[in-house]
C-alpha cells in the first residue's frame, strides 16, 4: 500500500529547510509519486528547486495564521495519503492539523531540523522546548532525523520511533565553472572565509565579524545569504571600519562554487540541526569552523583534517581556528563526498510502511464496528 499521493507544505521557499524539501521533491516525484506542496507565498532563493511535476498550491499569505486556516481544509478536500511536516519550524502547524481532522486525518511525519536543545534559549524557554517536544508523539506518527546523534536525541526527547535518513545531497558546480562562479562572489586577491546562510539571529554572524578585526588586513569575508538583520550587520562592519574586508552580496545560487574558492568556511551558530554548508563545504574540500551548536556538527567534522569545533561564546578560540586554516601551510582537506544519494527511496520505503500501517488499523477498526453492530442487531432481535 503505497503513499500514492504526498503533501507538504512551507511557508515560502527561503531557507536550508525548503532547499532540503525541494531536493526531496525531486526525487519523490521521479519515484512517480504525485506531490502537492502548499505554500503561503510563491518565490523565496529555493523556489527554482521545486521540480517539475510538483502540484502547487499558493495560499497567497506567508504568515502561520492564514496557512494555519486554510490547511486543514484542503487537506480534507485533496486527501492525500500522507502529510511531510518539513522541519521543527512547521510542527506547530501539524499539531493544528490533527487537531482539526482528527480521525480523519492522513499519517503525519516529520524531520526534526534543528537541535533538540537550542544554544539561545534561557532556562525557562528552554524547558518550555522540552515539554513542547514531549506531545509530538499525540499528533505525529513519526520522525525523520539526520544523523544517529539528533536521532537518538529527538528519540529521547519526543518517545517517538525516529528514523535516520539524511537529506538529498546538493549538486556540485562542474569543474570547469566552478571559478567562474566563485569569482563573482568571493573577492581577491587575498585569503578569503566564507559564511553562508540567512542574515538571521540563529547564524551569529556578529561573531564572525567581530573576528575579523582581530586577523591580518588581506583577510576578506564574504557572507552569502539575506534576512532581518542586513542593517544591524552593515552598522557592525562600519563601525568597525571592515567595509573594504566584508562584503554581503547576498544569496547565491553558487554557493558552492565560492565554497571551493574560499580558504575556509565559518558557521558561528547558536544553534543548529544538521547544517548543509557543512557538508557541501566539505565536499569541494574547503575546510570548515564551526561552533558546537548542535551534537551533529561532530559527526561531520569527524577529524581535525576536516576543520574546527569551537564553543560558541569563545572569541578567541574562533580567531584561532580560522588563523589556523587560514594559514598556507595548513593543508586542506580531501572532498568528502555527501551521504543521502538513496535518500528519496528511504523517504518513500518509510512513507508506505506508515501508510500501510495506518490503513491496516483503519480496516481493523472498521471490522470490529461491524461486528458490534451485528451484534447489537442480532441481540435486538431476539
Amino acid at each position: 500500500m503505497p503513499a500514492d499521493h504526498i503533501l507538504t507544505y512551507a511557508l515560502t521557499m527561503s531557507g536550508g529547510v525548503e532547499a532540503a524539501l525541494g531536493r526531496m521533491l525531486r526525487g519523490w516525484v521521479d519515484q512517480g509519486r504525485r506531490v502537492t506542496l502548499v505554500l503561503g507565498e510563491e518565490g523565496g532563493a529555493f523556489q527554482n528547486g521545486v521540480p517539475r511535476g510538483v502540484e502547487i498550491v499558493k495560499l497567497g499569505h506567508d504568515h502561520y495564521v492564514g496557512m494555519g486556516a486554510a490547511l486543514p481544509l484542503l487537506i480534507d478536500h485533496v486527501r492525500p495519503d500522507l502529510i511531510f511536516c518539513p522541519g521543527n519550524h512547521y510542527t506547530s502547524m501539524a499539531a493544528w492539523i490533527r487537531l482539526r481532522l482528527g480521525s480523519r486525518c492522513p499519517p503525519i511525519v516529520a524531520k526534526m531540523s534543528n537541535a533538540v536543545d537550542r544554544g539561545d534559549h534561557p532556562a525557562w524557554l528552554a524547558w518550555g522546548q522540552r515539554q513542547w517536544l514531549a506531545l509530538h508523539g499525540l499528533f505525529l506518527d513519526t520522525l525523520v532525523a539526520m544523523t544517529p546523534a539528533t536521532a537518538r536525541a529527538a528519540q529521547e526527547a519526543t518517545g517517538l520511533s525516529v528514523a535516520v535518513i539524511p537529506n538529498p545531497p546538493t549538486a556540485l558546480p562542474p569543474p570547469a565553472q566552478s571559478g567562474h562562479a566563485a569569482s563573482a562572489m568571493v573577492p581577491s586577491p587575498g585569503r578569503h572565509i566564507l559564511g553562508v546562510g540567512r542574515l538571521e539571529p540563529q547564524k551569529r554572524w556578529d561573531r564572525l565579524i567581530a573576528a575579523m578585526a582581530h586577523l591580518p588586513e588581506d583577510v576578506g569575508l564574504t557572507l552569502l545569504g539575506e534576512g532581518s538583520l542586513r542593517p544591524a550587520l552593515a552598522a557592525q562592519i562600519a563601525a568597525l571600519g571592515l567595509g573594504h574586508r566584508v562584503s554581503m552580496p547576498g544569496h547565491s545560487a553558487d554557493a558552492a562554487a565560492a565554497m571551493a574558492a574560499a580558504h575556509v568556511l565559518a558557521l558561528p551558530s547558536d544553534y543548529e540541526g544538521v547544517p548543509g554548508v557543512l557538508r557541501e563545504a566539505l565536499a569541494v574540500g574547503t575546510p570548515v569552523v564551526a561552533t558546537d551548536s548542535s551534537p551533529a556538527v561532530a559527526e561531520i567534522v569527524a577529524s581535525p583534517a576536516l576543520g574546527s569545533i569551537v564553543a560558541r561564546d569563545d572569541a578567541g578560540a574562533l580567531v584561532a581556528a580560522l588563523t589556523h586554516w587560514l594559514d598556507p601551510a595548513t593543508p586542506r582537506p580531501a572532498p568528502v563526498p555527501q551521504p543521502g544519494g538513496d535518500s528519496a527511496e528511504r523517504y518513500l520505503a518509510l512513507f508506505d510502511s506508515i501508510v500501510t500501517a495506518h490503513r491496516r488499523r483503519a480496516a481493523g477498526s472498521v471490522a470490529i464496528g461491524h461486528a458490534l453492530a451485528r451484534r447489537l442487531a442480532l441481540r435486538t432481535a431476539l
